[in-house]
């Protein structure tokens, strides 16, 4: 009885993929307010004065508490003692306080001519919100990774993911493409933000039905769990298994190289199309939302491939091969016309596809499902390294090497960049990304971790 009840569970299509769908709801609302600044980045210099360095400072902000408090690494080891019901309430409600913190530091007025730390007051309230809301989203995006690795091991697990990062893909695409818009017609920088609470409240309440559904798997597997015993339990010494292998810490550098080379250029793209090819401020959201609209197809296409195909290692050398040649051509100087950054957006969508669809699939070859809460976690925290240390990087650059004068945007005088040099970096990262991709597939071929076979 209890096998067949976990089967017809397990085995249901219709349960399967509704958890998927249910989880990625919530995730791609998260993503929605997470990148709902991106675009912002000139409209924020014109409406509330803020220069490249306090915006780098507000982005770096996402990783403070998630790597100098390693509250992600607490919530990899939260999940895997708790269970993902009770982290991803938690995280939710982590991530909405954040959010609101972050709605309030860009809305008021109460914070103008104040300082803190030495910056600006509104920068300094907003940063710790986005920390905040770092930590929510990252232990909330283990917890949905932990889910499909629950409900498909063994079955269309690259597949699922992909579908789960294409949808959350979604929530970043309509920020980037939407929130300059919003911001514009409702003359505020904070009214994304409030769209963002309004979806993620939304999202709470899915993430709720999920629970209901994870609460009767798990009702319907109890004597099967009694029946393995404790083996299959979560032990703090199971820590020091992770840390030691060679195969894990390789993807790990892959994921901070290869994720650092592109959302913290997210952050900046729409500046960079105003800045190098001209595009207008309230529309320069629009060529980066493409973005997330390729790997909104791609993905779930390139996870099937893996699937049914394999060769996961190699996938991910292609696409930081990609990546390479995307940042290369966007730090030319003479690269000024609008279509080639389409284009370039385009081919980045696709090398933004092929690494995801199989590097997240690959870690439960490599880490025990009982170990993947915290090996996750581990994996976010080091990836949290490069989406705070980068941005922060890139605005210091801005403000410290490339000021190229002054130009009148809307009647005011703005601030002019040129995006040599931090094109030129992140094509740096992306380098090293493609060495780590060798590395992990030589050490596959060592290990026999199974990265080149496919997962059916």
């Amino acid at each position: 009885m209890v096998d067949g009840a976990r089967a017809s569970l397990r085995e249901s299509k219709t349960a399967r993929w509704t958890s998927l769908w249910v989880v990625a709801f919530t995730m791609m609302c998260a993503y929605f307010i997470s990148d709902a600044m991106s675009p912002l980045k000139p409209l924020l210099e014109q409406q509330l004065g803020w220069t490249s360095s306090e915006y780098g400072l507000f982005t770096s902000g996402y990783g403070w508490f998630n790597v100098f408090l390693v509250m992600l690494i607490l919530g990899g080891i939260v999940l895997d003692k708790m269970g993902m019901r009770f982290t991803g309430i938690a995280s939710v409600l982590v991530m909405l306080a954040g959010a609101g913190i972050m709605r309030f530091a860009v809305g008021t007025h109460a914070l103008d001519g104040a300082t803190l730390l030495g910056w600006k007051a509104q920068v300094m309230v907003a940063a710790v919100g986005f920390a905040i809301f770092g930590v929510g989203i990252e232990v909330a995006g283990i917890t949905s990774t932990k889910i499909l690795v629950k409900w498909f091991k063994g079955r269309e697990i690259a597949l699922a993911m992909g579908l789960q990062v294409a949808t959350a893909r979604l929530g970043t695409a309509l920020a980037l493409g939407a929130s300059p818009l919003i911001a514009v017609r409702l003359r505020s920088v904070a009214a994304p933000l409030s769209v963002g609470l309004a979806l993620l409240g939304v999202g709470f309440l899915t993430f709720l039905f999920y629970c209901a559904m994870d609460r009767r798997l798990d009702a319907s597997e109890a004597a099967a769990n009694a029946a393995r015993g404790e083996e299959d339990a979560f032990r703090l010494s199971d820590v020091g298994l992770i840390v030691r292998n060679r195969g894990f810490w390789t993807i790990a550098a892959l994921c901070v190289l290869f994720y650092s080379a592109v959302f913290p250029f997210l952050k900046y793209a729409s500046d960079l199309m105003v800045q190098k090819f001209h595009v207008q401020a309230g529309l320069a959201g629009l060529i980066p939302s493409v973005l997330p609209f390729g790997t909104i197809l791609l993905t779930p296409l390139f996870g099937n491939v893996y699937d049914r195909r394999g060769r996961g290692a190699s996938l991910m050398i292609l696409g930081s091969c990609l990546l390479i040649v995307v940042h290369v051509v966007f730090a030319l100087p003479f690269v000024t016309w609008w279509p080639v950054a389409l284009a370039l957006t385009l081919v980045l969508g696709v090398a933004s596809s092929l690494v995801p669809s199989a590097m997240w699939p690959s870690v439960p070859k490599i880490i025990p499902e009982k170990q993947l809460g915290t090996a996750y976690a581990v994996i976010f925290w080091v990836q949290n390294w490069g989406l705070m240390g980068v941005p922060a990087l890139i605005g210091w650059v801005l403000d410290r090497f490339c000021r190229a004068g002054t130009r009148v945007v809307d009647g005011r005088t703005v601030v002019a960049y040129n995006y040599t040099l931090p094109m030129t970096i992140f094509a740096a990262l992306a380098v090293l990304a493609l060495a780590f991709a060798v590395l992990l597939k030589a050490e596959d071929r060592r290990k026999g971790y199974g990265l080149e076979t496919r997962n059916l």
